[in-house]
């Protein structure tokens, strides 16, 4: 399930999610000598890697990777390993081991769908904390409505682990955590900014609903997601 919290400022908001997430990192690494941590692209996250860059944790004890990926080369303008790069594996985060979703130096036909699955799930360690988003369609992750295979990405009894995804309502093939795997991840964040993105997590988080996959999320019990929110 979840809770939220709600913040006055984006600043204030991404200072206390990137403590939050820090003292997570902390906690799995002085649990078990290690953390794993994945995230979610786009333009949103961006401050929040900055701020988390900086935390002043064992950096070379953490593995950070994605919860999604659009199947694309890893230099291309909308890649999420590109941005996660340029972003987060920076200052303090430097130190941090990159767990790969895409194979880097292929191109555009040479990543075939099935493949990038394949090497990804290679690569996949199991997540103690994720950052996920929610688009303007509802969608989380590359869990998105109406997509031909999301059926298959959100059963929870046949987990794939990862999944790729085609979306309607966006460019490029993706590969994606399942749902399963979503919300199975001990520490789960589902950052969020804006009025109309709060008023779209109010009516999915309603019920569980294939028109908004994050309310697949947010709704299932298993989930220990926490929201938080900047006006």
């Amino acid at each position: 399930m979840y809770t939220v919290q709600t913040f006055e400022s984006a600043e204030a908001y991404v200072q206390a999610l990137a403590g939050a997430i820090a003292a997570d990192l902390q906690q799995a690494i002085a649990a078990k000598g290690e953390a794993v941590l994945v995230v979610s692209g786009g333009k949103s996250p961006i401050a929040l890697f900055k701020e988390l860059s900086q935390k002043d944790i064992a950096w070379d004890k953490v593995k950070i990777g994605l919860v999604d990926e659009r199947i694309v080369p890893t230099n291309h303008a909308d890649s999420n390993t590109a941005l996660a790069h340029e972003y987060l594996l920076q200052n303090k985060a430097a130190a941090a081991v990159w767990i790969p979703m895409v194979e880097a130096g292929k191109s555009e036909t040479e990543l075939q769908p099935e493949a990038v699955v394949a090497f990804a799930l290679k690569h996949y360690k199991c997540p103690d904390v994720a950052i996920l988003g929610m688009g303007p369609d509802g969608h989380t992750a590359s869990l998105f409505p109406k997509a031909p295979q999301l059926q298959a990405a959100i059963d929870l009894n046949n987990n794939p682990v990862l999944a790729h995804t085609t979306p309607v309502t966006a460019p490029h093939e993706r590969v994606t955590m399942s749902l399963a795997e979503i919300v199975s991840v001990p520490h789960l964040y589902l950052a969020l900014q804006g009025a109309e993105k709060k008023a779209l997590f109010d009516q999915a988080s309603a019920a569980p609903t294939l028109e908004y996959p994050i309310s697949l999320v947010v709704t299932n019990e298993k989930a220990n997601c926490h929201v938080f929110y900047a006006n």
